[in-house]
């Protein structure tokens, strides 16, 4: 195919399709892979979605839009809400099929619309997706009436999330249920309805945003990077043509018109191509041993890729997939979800070149040559049935992954690093906190209990159906909507929650005061850059035969400087002491709903001498006791490194031993609570800071 006609650019809201072949470069590689996948999307809705990852600026969003210039009208039946097929009545919505409409010669009355294009928004919530009451028509009616959702506006056309890595969690679950089963289920609110849900799902997203969960890559079929250095006459190109869209976009469309009809058209007929197109047994043990060389978890690998494999022969009108089919079906499907082994490609083990043939006799006789030629006659109809055996059933000679799963084609390589990147686990569960009281709408709920926020939405949904009977059964006819206890919903609200970083300080001997200075730079850093991650910072030093809390958990800037200006220092090193405060203080911290994790940054050098009983009463010991052991102050230690794994809270531990023979307590300590250990013995407030906020990524992305 000569470039793809009308994959657009979508600018100042307006469509701008943009044409011609990209150049064979590793940067023109890859948006030419995303530019196919898009058409193949248009081709299949049911490919299984696309999804492009990207930094700001890499025309994530202008390619998704830009599909929408060449996608061809659909025919739906007149009265849909969920744009039906009159071709596929088994696929109608519950309902249709007793309202449909007949013209004067008994055919079902349809209608020409453009293909839909329905964009999520992040805010939206579970009713507005799928559907909910009709209030006023309930009302009317007295009976339950269904208002179809975004879902059912998308079916046979596009459903485009941008920033899907920012989507609530279950809203993208439920998305892509739907997604996969095809079908959309409503069954709440008095309600039970069934409609088809099969548009083609386009996600984009920003990693440096936050990464989407890995199980929701896997169930988008090709997934693409679109990071790429442009070129320099690329910029230019680019700057070029949005800079004559802005200033006379007539022309630019008028420019290419043709290209865009031709490019329907092509989509119409591989449309239709496709319903023909098979691919052999052969062929699926090949996508199937790539899948295994490349390391891929599950089917769905091979399974979208056959699904592209039967796409990509039926845009060049093929009913049988070939090689180049299935070399390009692994690069968009499988190469992105491998796990690659950087392989150099191996010169030294190469074949010997074939020998020279033989001479030939020049005193052969004529017989000789009659039967050569008879064997040469043989031999071309031999490599006939050969080409025709290999037209119908094709497979590449060799892997693209070798059998340890690595790659050695650099472009190829290239390729699959660009699609690597995005990969990462996403935060979950602890970074949002959902309650009753505070924070976004998400969705209604039965309450437990008193109702504290009343979602009146989901009331009045639930309420409207018994409207007419509650309004004949009263008599004085004094209200004008009749509401009751059971139709009563609340709102579950979901807010971002912080981080809460407690610095365990300690603030015994004679470098403690470098130790606090350092613990309070370290927490004012985290404290300037915690307006929009909403971390709270608390610093316990501990010293003498206790520790104290110096700096309750805040986000005030001014606060910690206040607290933090006369630091405390000298005496024993209870250690024990501090960590179990450290402990108590997150567990509350935890109670009160704002806080969603809770990292504990120990800096000491792992030496205590005081007992924990001893720091919780100091008179209760009495001086003709024995004093601990240090064999007993470590075992006490470690028993509190234990509780805090149990009670859900990490671990840094940041080494100040400035010793030349090094007790190593401080890494058994982060060993016991499965958390970090640093050996940082000069380390300023910068470097501290530096490994907590890397210390607290980490945490908030598992």
């Amino acid at each position: 195919m000569d470039g793809y006609a009308g994959i657009a650019v979508f600018s100042l809201g307006k469509e701008l399709p943009i044409c011609g072949r990209v150049k064979d470069t590793q940067c023109g590689a890859i948006k030419d892979a995303i530019k196919t996948a898009l058409l193949l999307g248009a081709i299949d809705r049911e490919i299984g979605g696309i999804a492009i990852c990207g930094k700001r600026g890499t025309a994530k969003t202008v390619m998704a839009r830009g599909l929408h210039a060449i996608l061809p009208p659909i025919e739906v039946v007149v009265g849909s809400m969920a744009n039906a097929d009159p071709n596929c009545p088994e696929e109608w919505e519950g309902g249709l099929a007793d309202r449909v409409e007949y013209d004067s010669d008994g055919n079902i009355k349809t209608q020409i619309v453009k293909s839909p294009f329905v964009q999520i928004p992040l805010g939206v919530t579970e009713d507005r997706l799928i559907g909910s009451v009709d209030v006023e028509e309930s009302v009317k009616s007295g009976t339950t009436v269904f208002q179809p959702g975004l879902l059912a506006e998308a079916h046979r056309g596009v459903l485009y999330v941008d920033e899907i890595n920012l989507l609530d969690e279950g809203i993208s679950n439920l998305l892509l249920n739907v997604l996969t089963e095809g079908v959309n289920t409503v069954e709440r609110e008095g309600i039970s309805f069934r409609h088809p849900c099969k548009p083609l799902l386009i996600a984009t997203y920003n990693p440096e945003e936050g990464a989407v969960r890995e199980h929701l890559l896997d169930r988008i079929a090709i997934n693409l990077s679109a990071d790429l250095p442009m070129s320099f006459e690329d910029r230019v190109a680019a700057v070029d043509i949005a800079t004559r869209f802005q200033e006379c976009s007539n022309e630019v469309f008028k420019m290419v018109d043709e290209e865009t009809d031709n490019g329907k058209t092509q989509i119409i007929l591989a449309r239709e191509y496709l319903k023909d197109v098979t691919i052999s047994r052969d062929q699926l043990k090949y996508l199937v041993m790539e899948a295994i060389r490349g390391g891929c978890q599950g089917h769905r690998a091979e399974l979208y890729a056959a699904r592209v494999a039967k796409c990509l022969a039926a845009i060049d009108g093929r009913e049988r997939v070939n090689v180049d089919d299935l070399k390009k079906s692994v690069e968009l499907v499988i190469l992105p979800r491998s796990s690659i082994m950087e392989n150099p490609p191996d010169q030294q083990n190469q074949p010997p070149p074939p020998p020279p043939p033989p001479p030939q006799n020049q005193d052969s006789s004529e017989e000789q040559n009659d039967e050569e030629e008879k064997e040469e006659e043989e031999d071309q109809e031999d490599e006939k049935d050969e080409e025709n055996e290999q037209q119908q059933d094709q497979v590449p000679d060799e892997f693209i992954f070798d059998a340890e799963g690595g790659l050695v084609d650099e472009k190829l390589l290239f390729f699959a690093q660009q699609a690597q990147r995005r990969k990462g686990k996403a935060g979950r569960a602890k970074n949002v906190i959902f309650s009753e009281d505070r924070g976004r709408y998400i969705k209604p709920m039965l309450p437990k209990g008193p109702v504290k926020r009343l979602a009146v939405d989901a009331t009045l949904r639930a309420a409207a159906p018994y409207q007419k009977l509650r309004r004949a059964n009263d008599v004085q006819k004094t209200r004008k909507v009749y509401v009751e206890k059971t139709d009563m919903r609340a709102k579950r609200m979901a807010r971002k929650a912080g981080a809460l970083v407690i610095f365990v300080v300690d603030a015994s001997g004679s470098m403690a005061l470098n130790r606090m200075q350092n613990a309070k730079g370290a927490a004012l850093k985290l404290l300037a850059e915690s307006y929009t991650s909403r971390d709270q910072v608390c610093i316990i030093p501990f010293r003498g035969d206790a520790a104290e809390v110096l700096l309750p958990p805040s986000r005030s800037i001014s606060m910690a400087r206040n607290r933090l200006e006369k630091l405390p220092c000298g005496g024993g090193s209870p250690l024990a002491h501090g960590l179990t405060t450290a402990v108590r203080v997150g567990m509350n911290a935890e109670k009160s709903g704002d806080v969603g994790r809770i990292m504990i940054v120990a800096i000491t050098d792992g030496r205590a001498n005081i007992s924990l009983k001893r720091s919780n009463d100091p008179e209760a010991e009495a001086s003709d006791v024995p004093r601990p052991s240090a064999q007993e102050l470590k075992d006490e230690i470690l028993e509190v490194a234990g509780k805090i794994y149990k009670a859900g809270m990490s671990l840094l531990v940041i080494d100040t031993e400035n010793k030349f023979v090094s007790t190593g307590f401080a890494k058994e300590i982060a060993r016991v609570a499965q958390g970090k250990y640093y050996y940082l013995p000069n380390a300023s407030d910068a470097v501290i800071s530096a490994a907590t906020k890397d210390a607290l990524s980490t945490l908030k992305e598992s």
